[in-house]
């Protein structure tokens, strides 16, 4: 039931939220580049705060990298397995510490719509193909290290490196109908690092943010029993986000 319900989810609100943002991104950069000033008014005003909140609007594309097992050698129907990416969207808020002049500690606990998607191809008469579609939602907690560089004209550029922890809310692990089914684990660790650029308005910092996350423990869960388990050693999760944060 939660499939569909994920996927309902997504294209109801995905379009009404991502697309303002998205607007709303164009529209301040337009207007940051209009800005002919030499100083860093707003800046300056900023820079006085220890600490700063916000919220955060991302879309994200997400997948598996599948990594063969020694059963898939000897299988005599599956033929190839591979990982598709599949659409999605955050909303999330945002804690910014301070360390210094040019380093953040932030935490950003996320609610986070993702899909993501495996296919196995078979031999037979006729080529074929089945596919496991694994929509989520995840409660996501990254904690990470930003470094800033000098400010120019109330812009600044940065680079965000950590880890993040993510729950499925919405795993189908426990449930007797996932019997038949290739099983994900509700839990994973990631390690993510990206790049932005910080526009400094009078209300508010406007940050867009392109990350990528590796995860680094094994979300598989081995069933002996099913062929389109055993011929898979692994799957680790990986992801693409571009965010939109709002601070201040």
């Amino acid at each position: 039931m939660h499939t569909s319900h994920t996927g309902h989810l997504f294209h109801l609100f995905g379009s009404k939220i991502v697309l303002p943002a998205f607007l709303l991104a164009l529209a301040v950069t337009g207007l940051q580049a209009q800005y002919s000033g030499g100083g860093n008014y707003n800046y300056l005003d900023f820079n006085q705060k220890p600490y700063y909140f916000g919220i955060t609007l991302a879309i994200n594309n997400s997948s598996y990298k599948p990594f063969r097992s020694a059963g898939f050698l000897e299988s005599d129907s599956i033929t190839r397995v591979e990982s598709a990416t599949g659409p999605g969207f955050n909303l999330g808020i945002i804690t910014n510490l301070k360390i210094g002049e040019h380093f953040d500690f932030r935490f950003m606990p996320t609610l986070s719509f993702a899909e993501r998607n495996i296919t196995y191809d078979r031999r037979g008469r006729q080529a074929t193909f089945t596919q496991r579609r694994v929509e989520s939602v995840l409660v996501e907690t990254p904690f990470h290290l930003r470094y800033k560089s000098a400010p120019y004209r109330d812009m600044r550029l940065f680079v965000v490196a950590g880890v993040k922890y993510a729950f499925d809310v919405a795993s189908d692990s426990r449930a007797r109908n996932s019997e038949n089914l290739v099983r994900i684990a509700p839990t994973d660790f990631s390690l993510e690092y990206g790049a932005g650029i910080q526009f400094y308005l009078p209300y508010f910092i406007f940050s867009p943010e392109i990350k990528f996350s590796h995860g680094i423990g094994n979300v598989l869960l081995y069933n002996r029993s099913l062929q389109e388990s055993t011929v898979l050693e692994k799957l680790l999760s990986r992801g693409f986000t571009l965010s939109f944060h709002f601070e201040g």
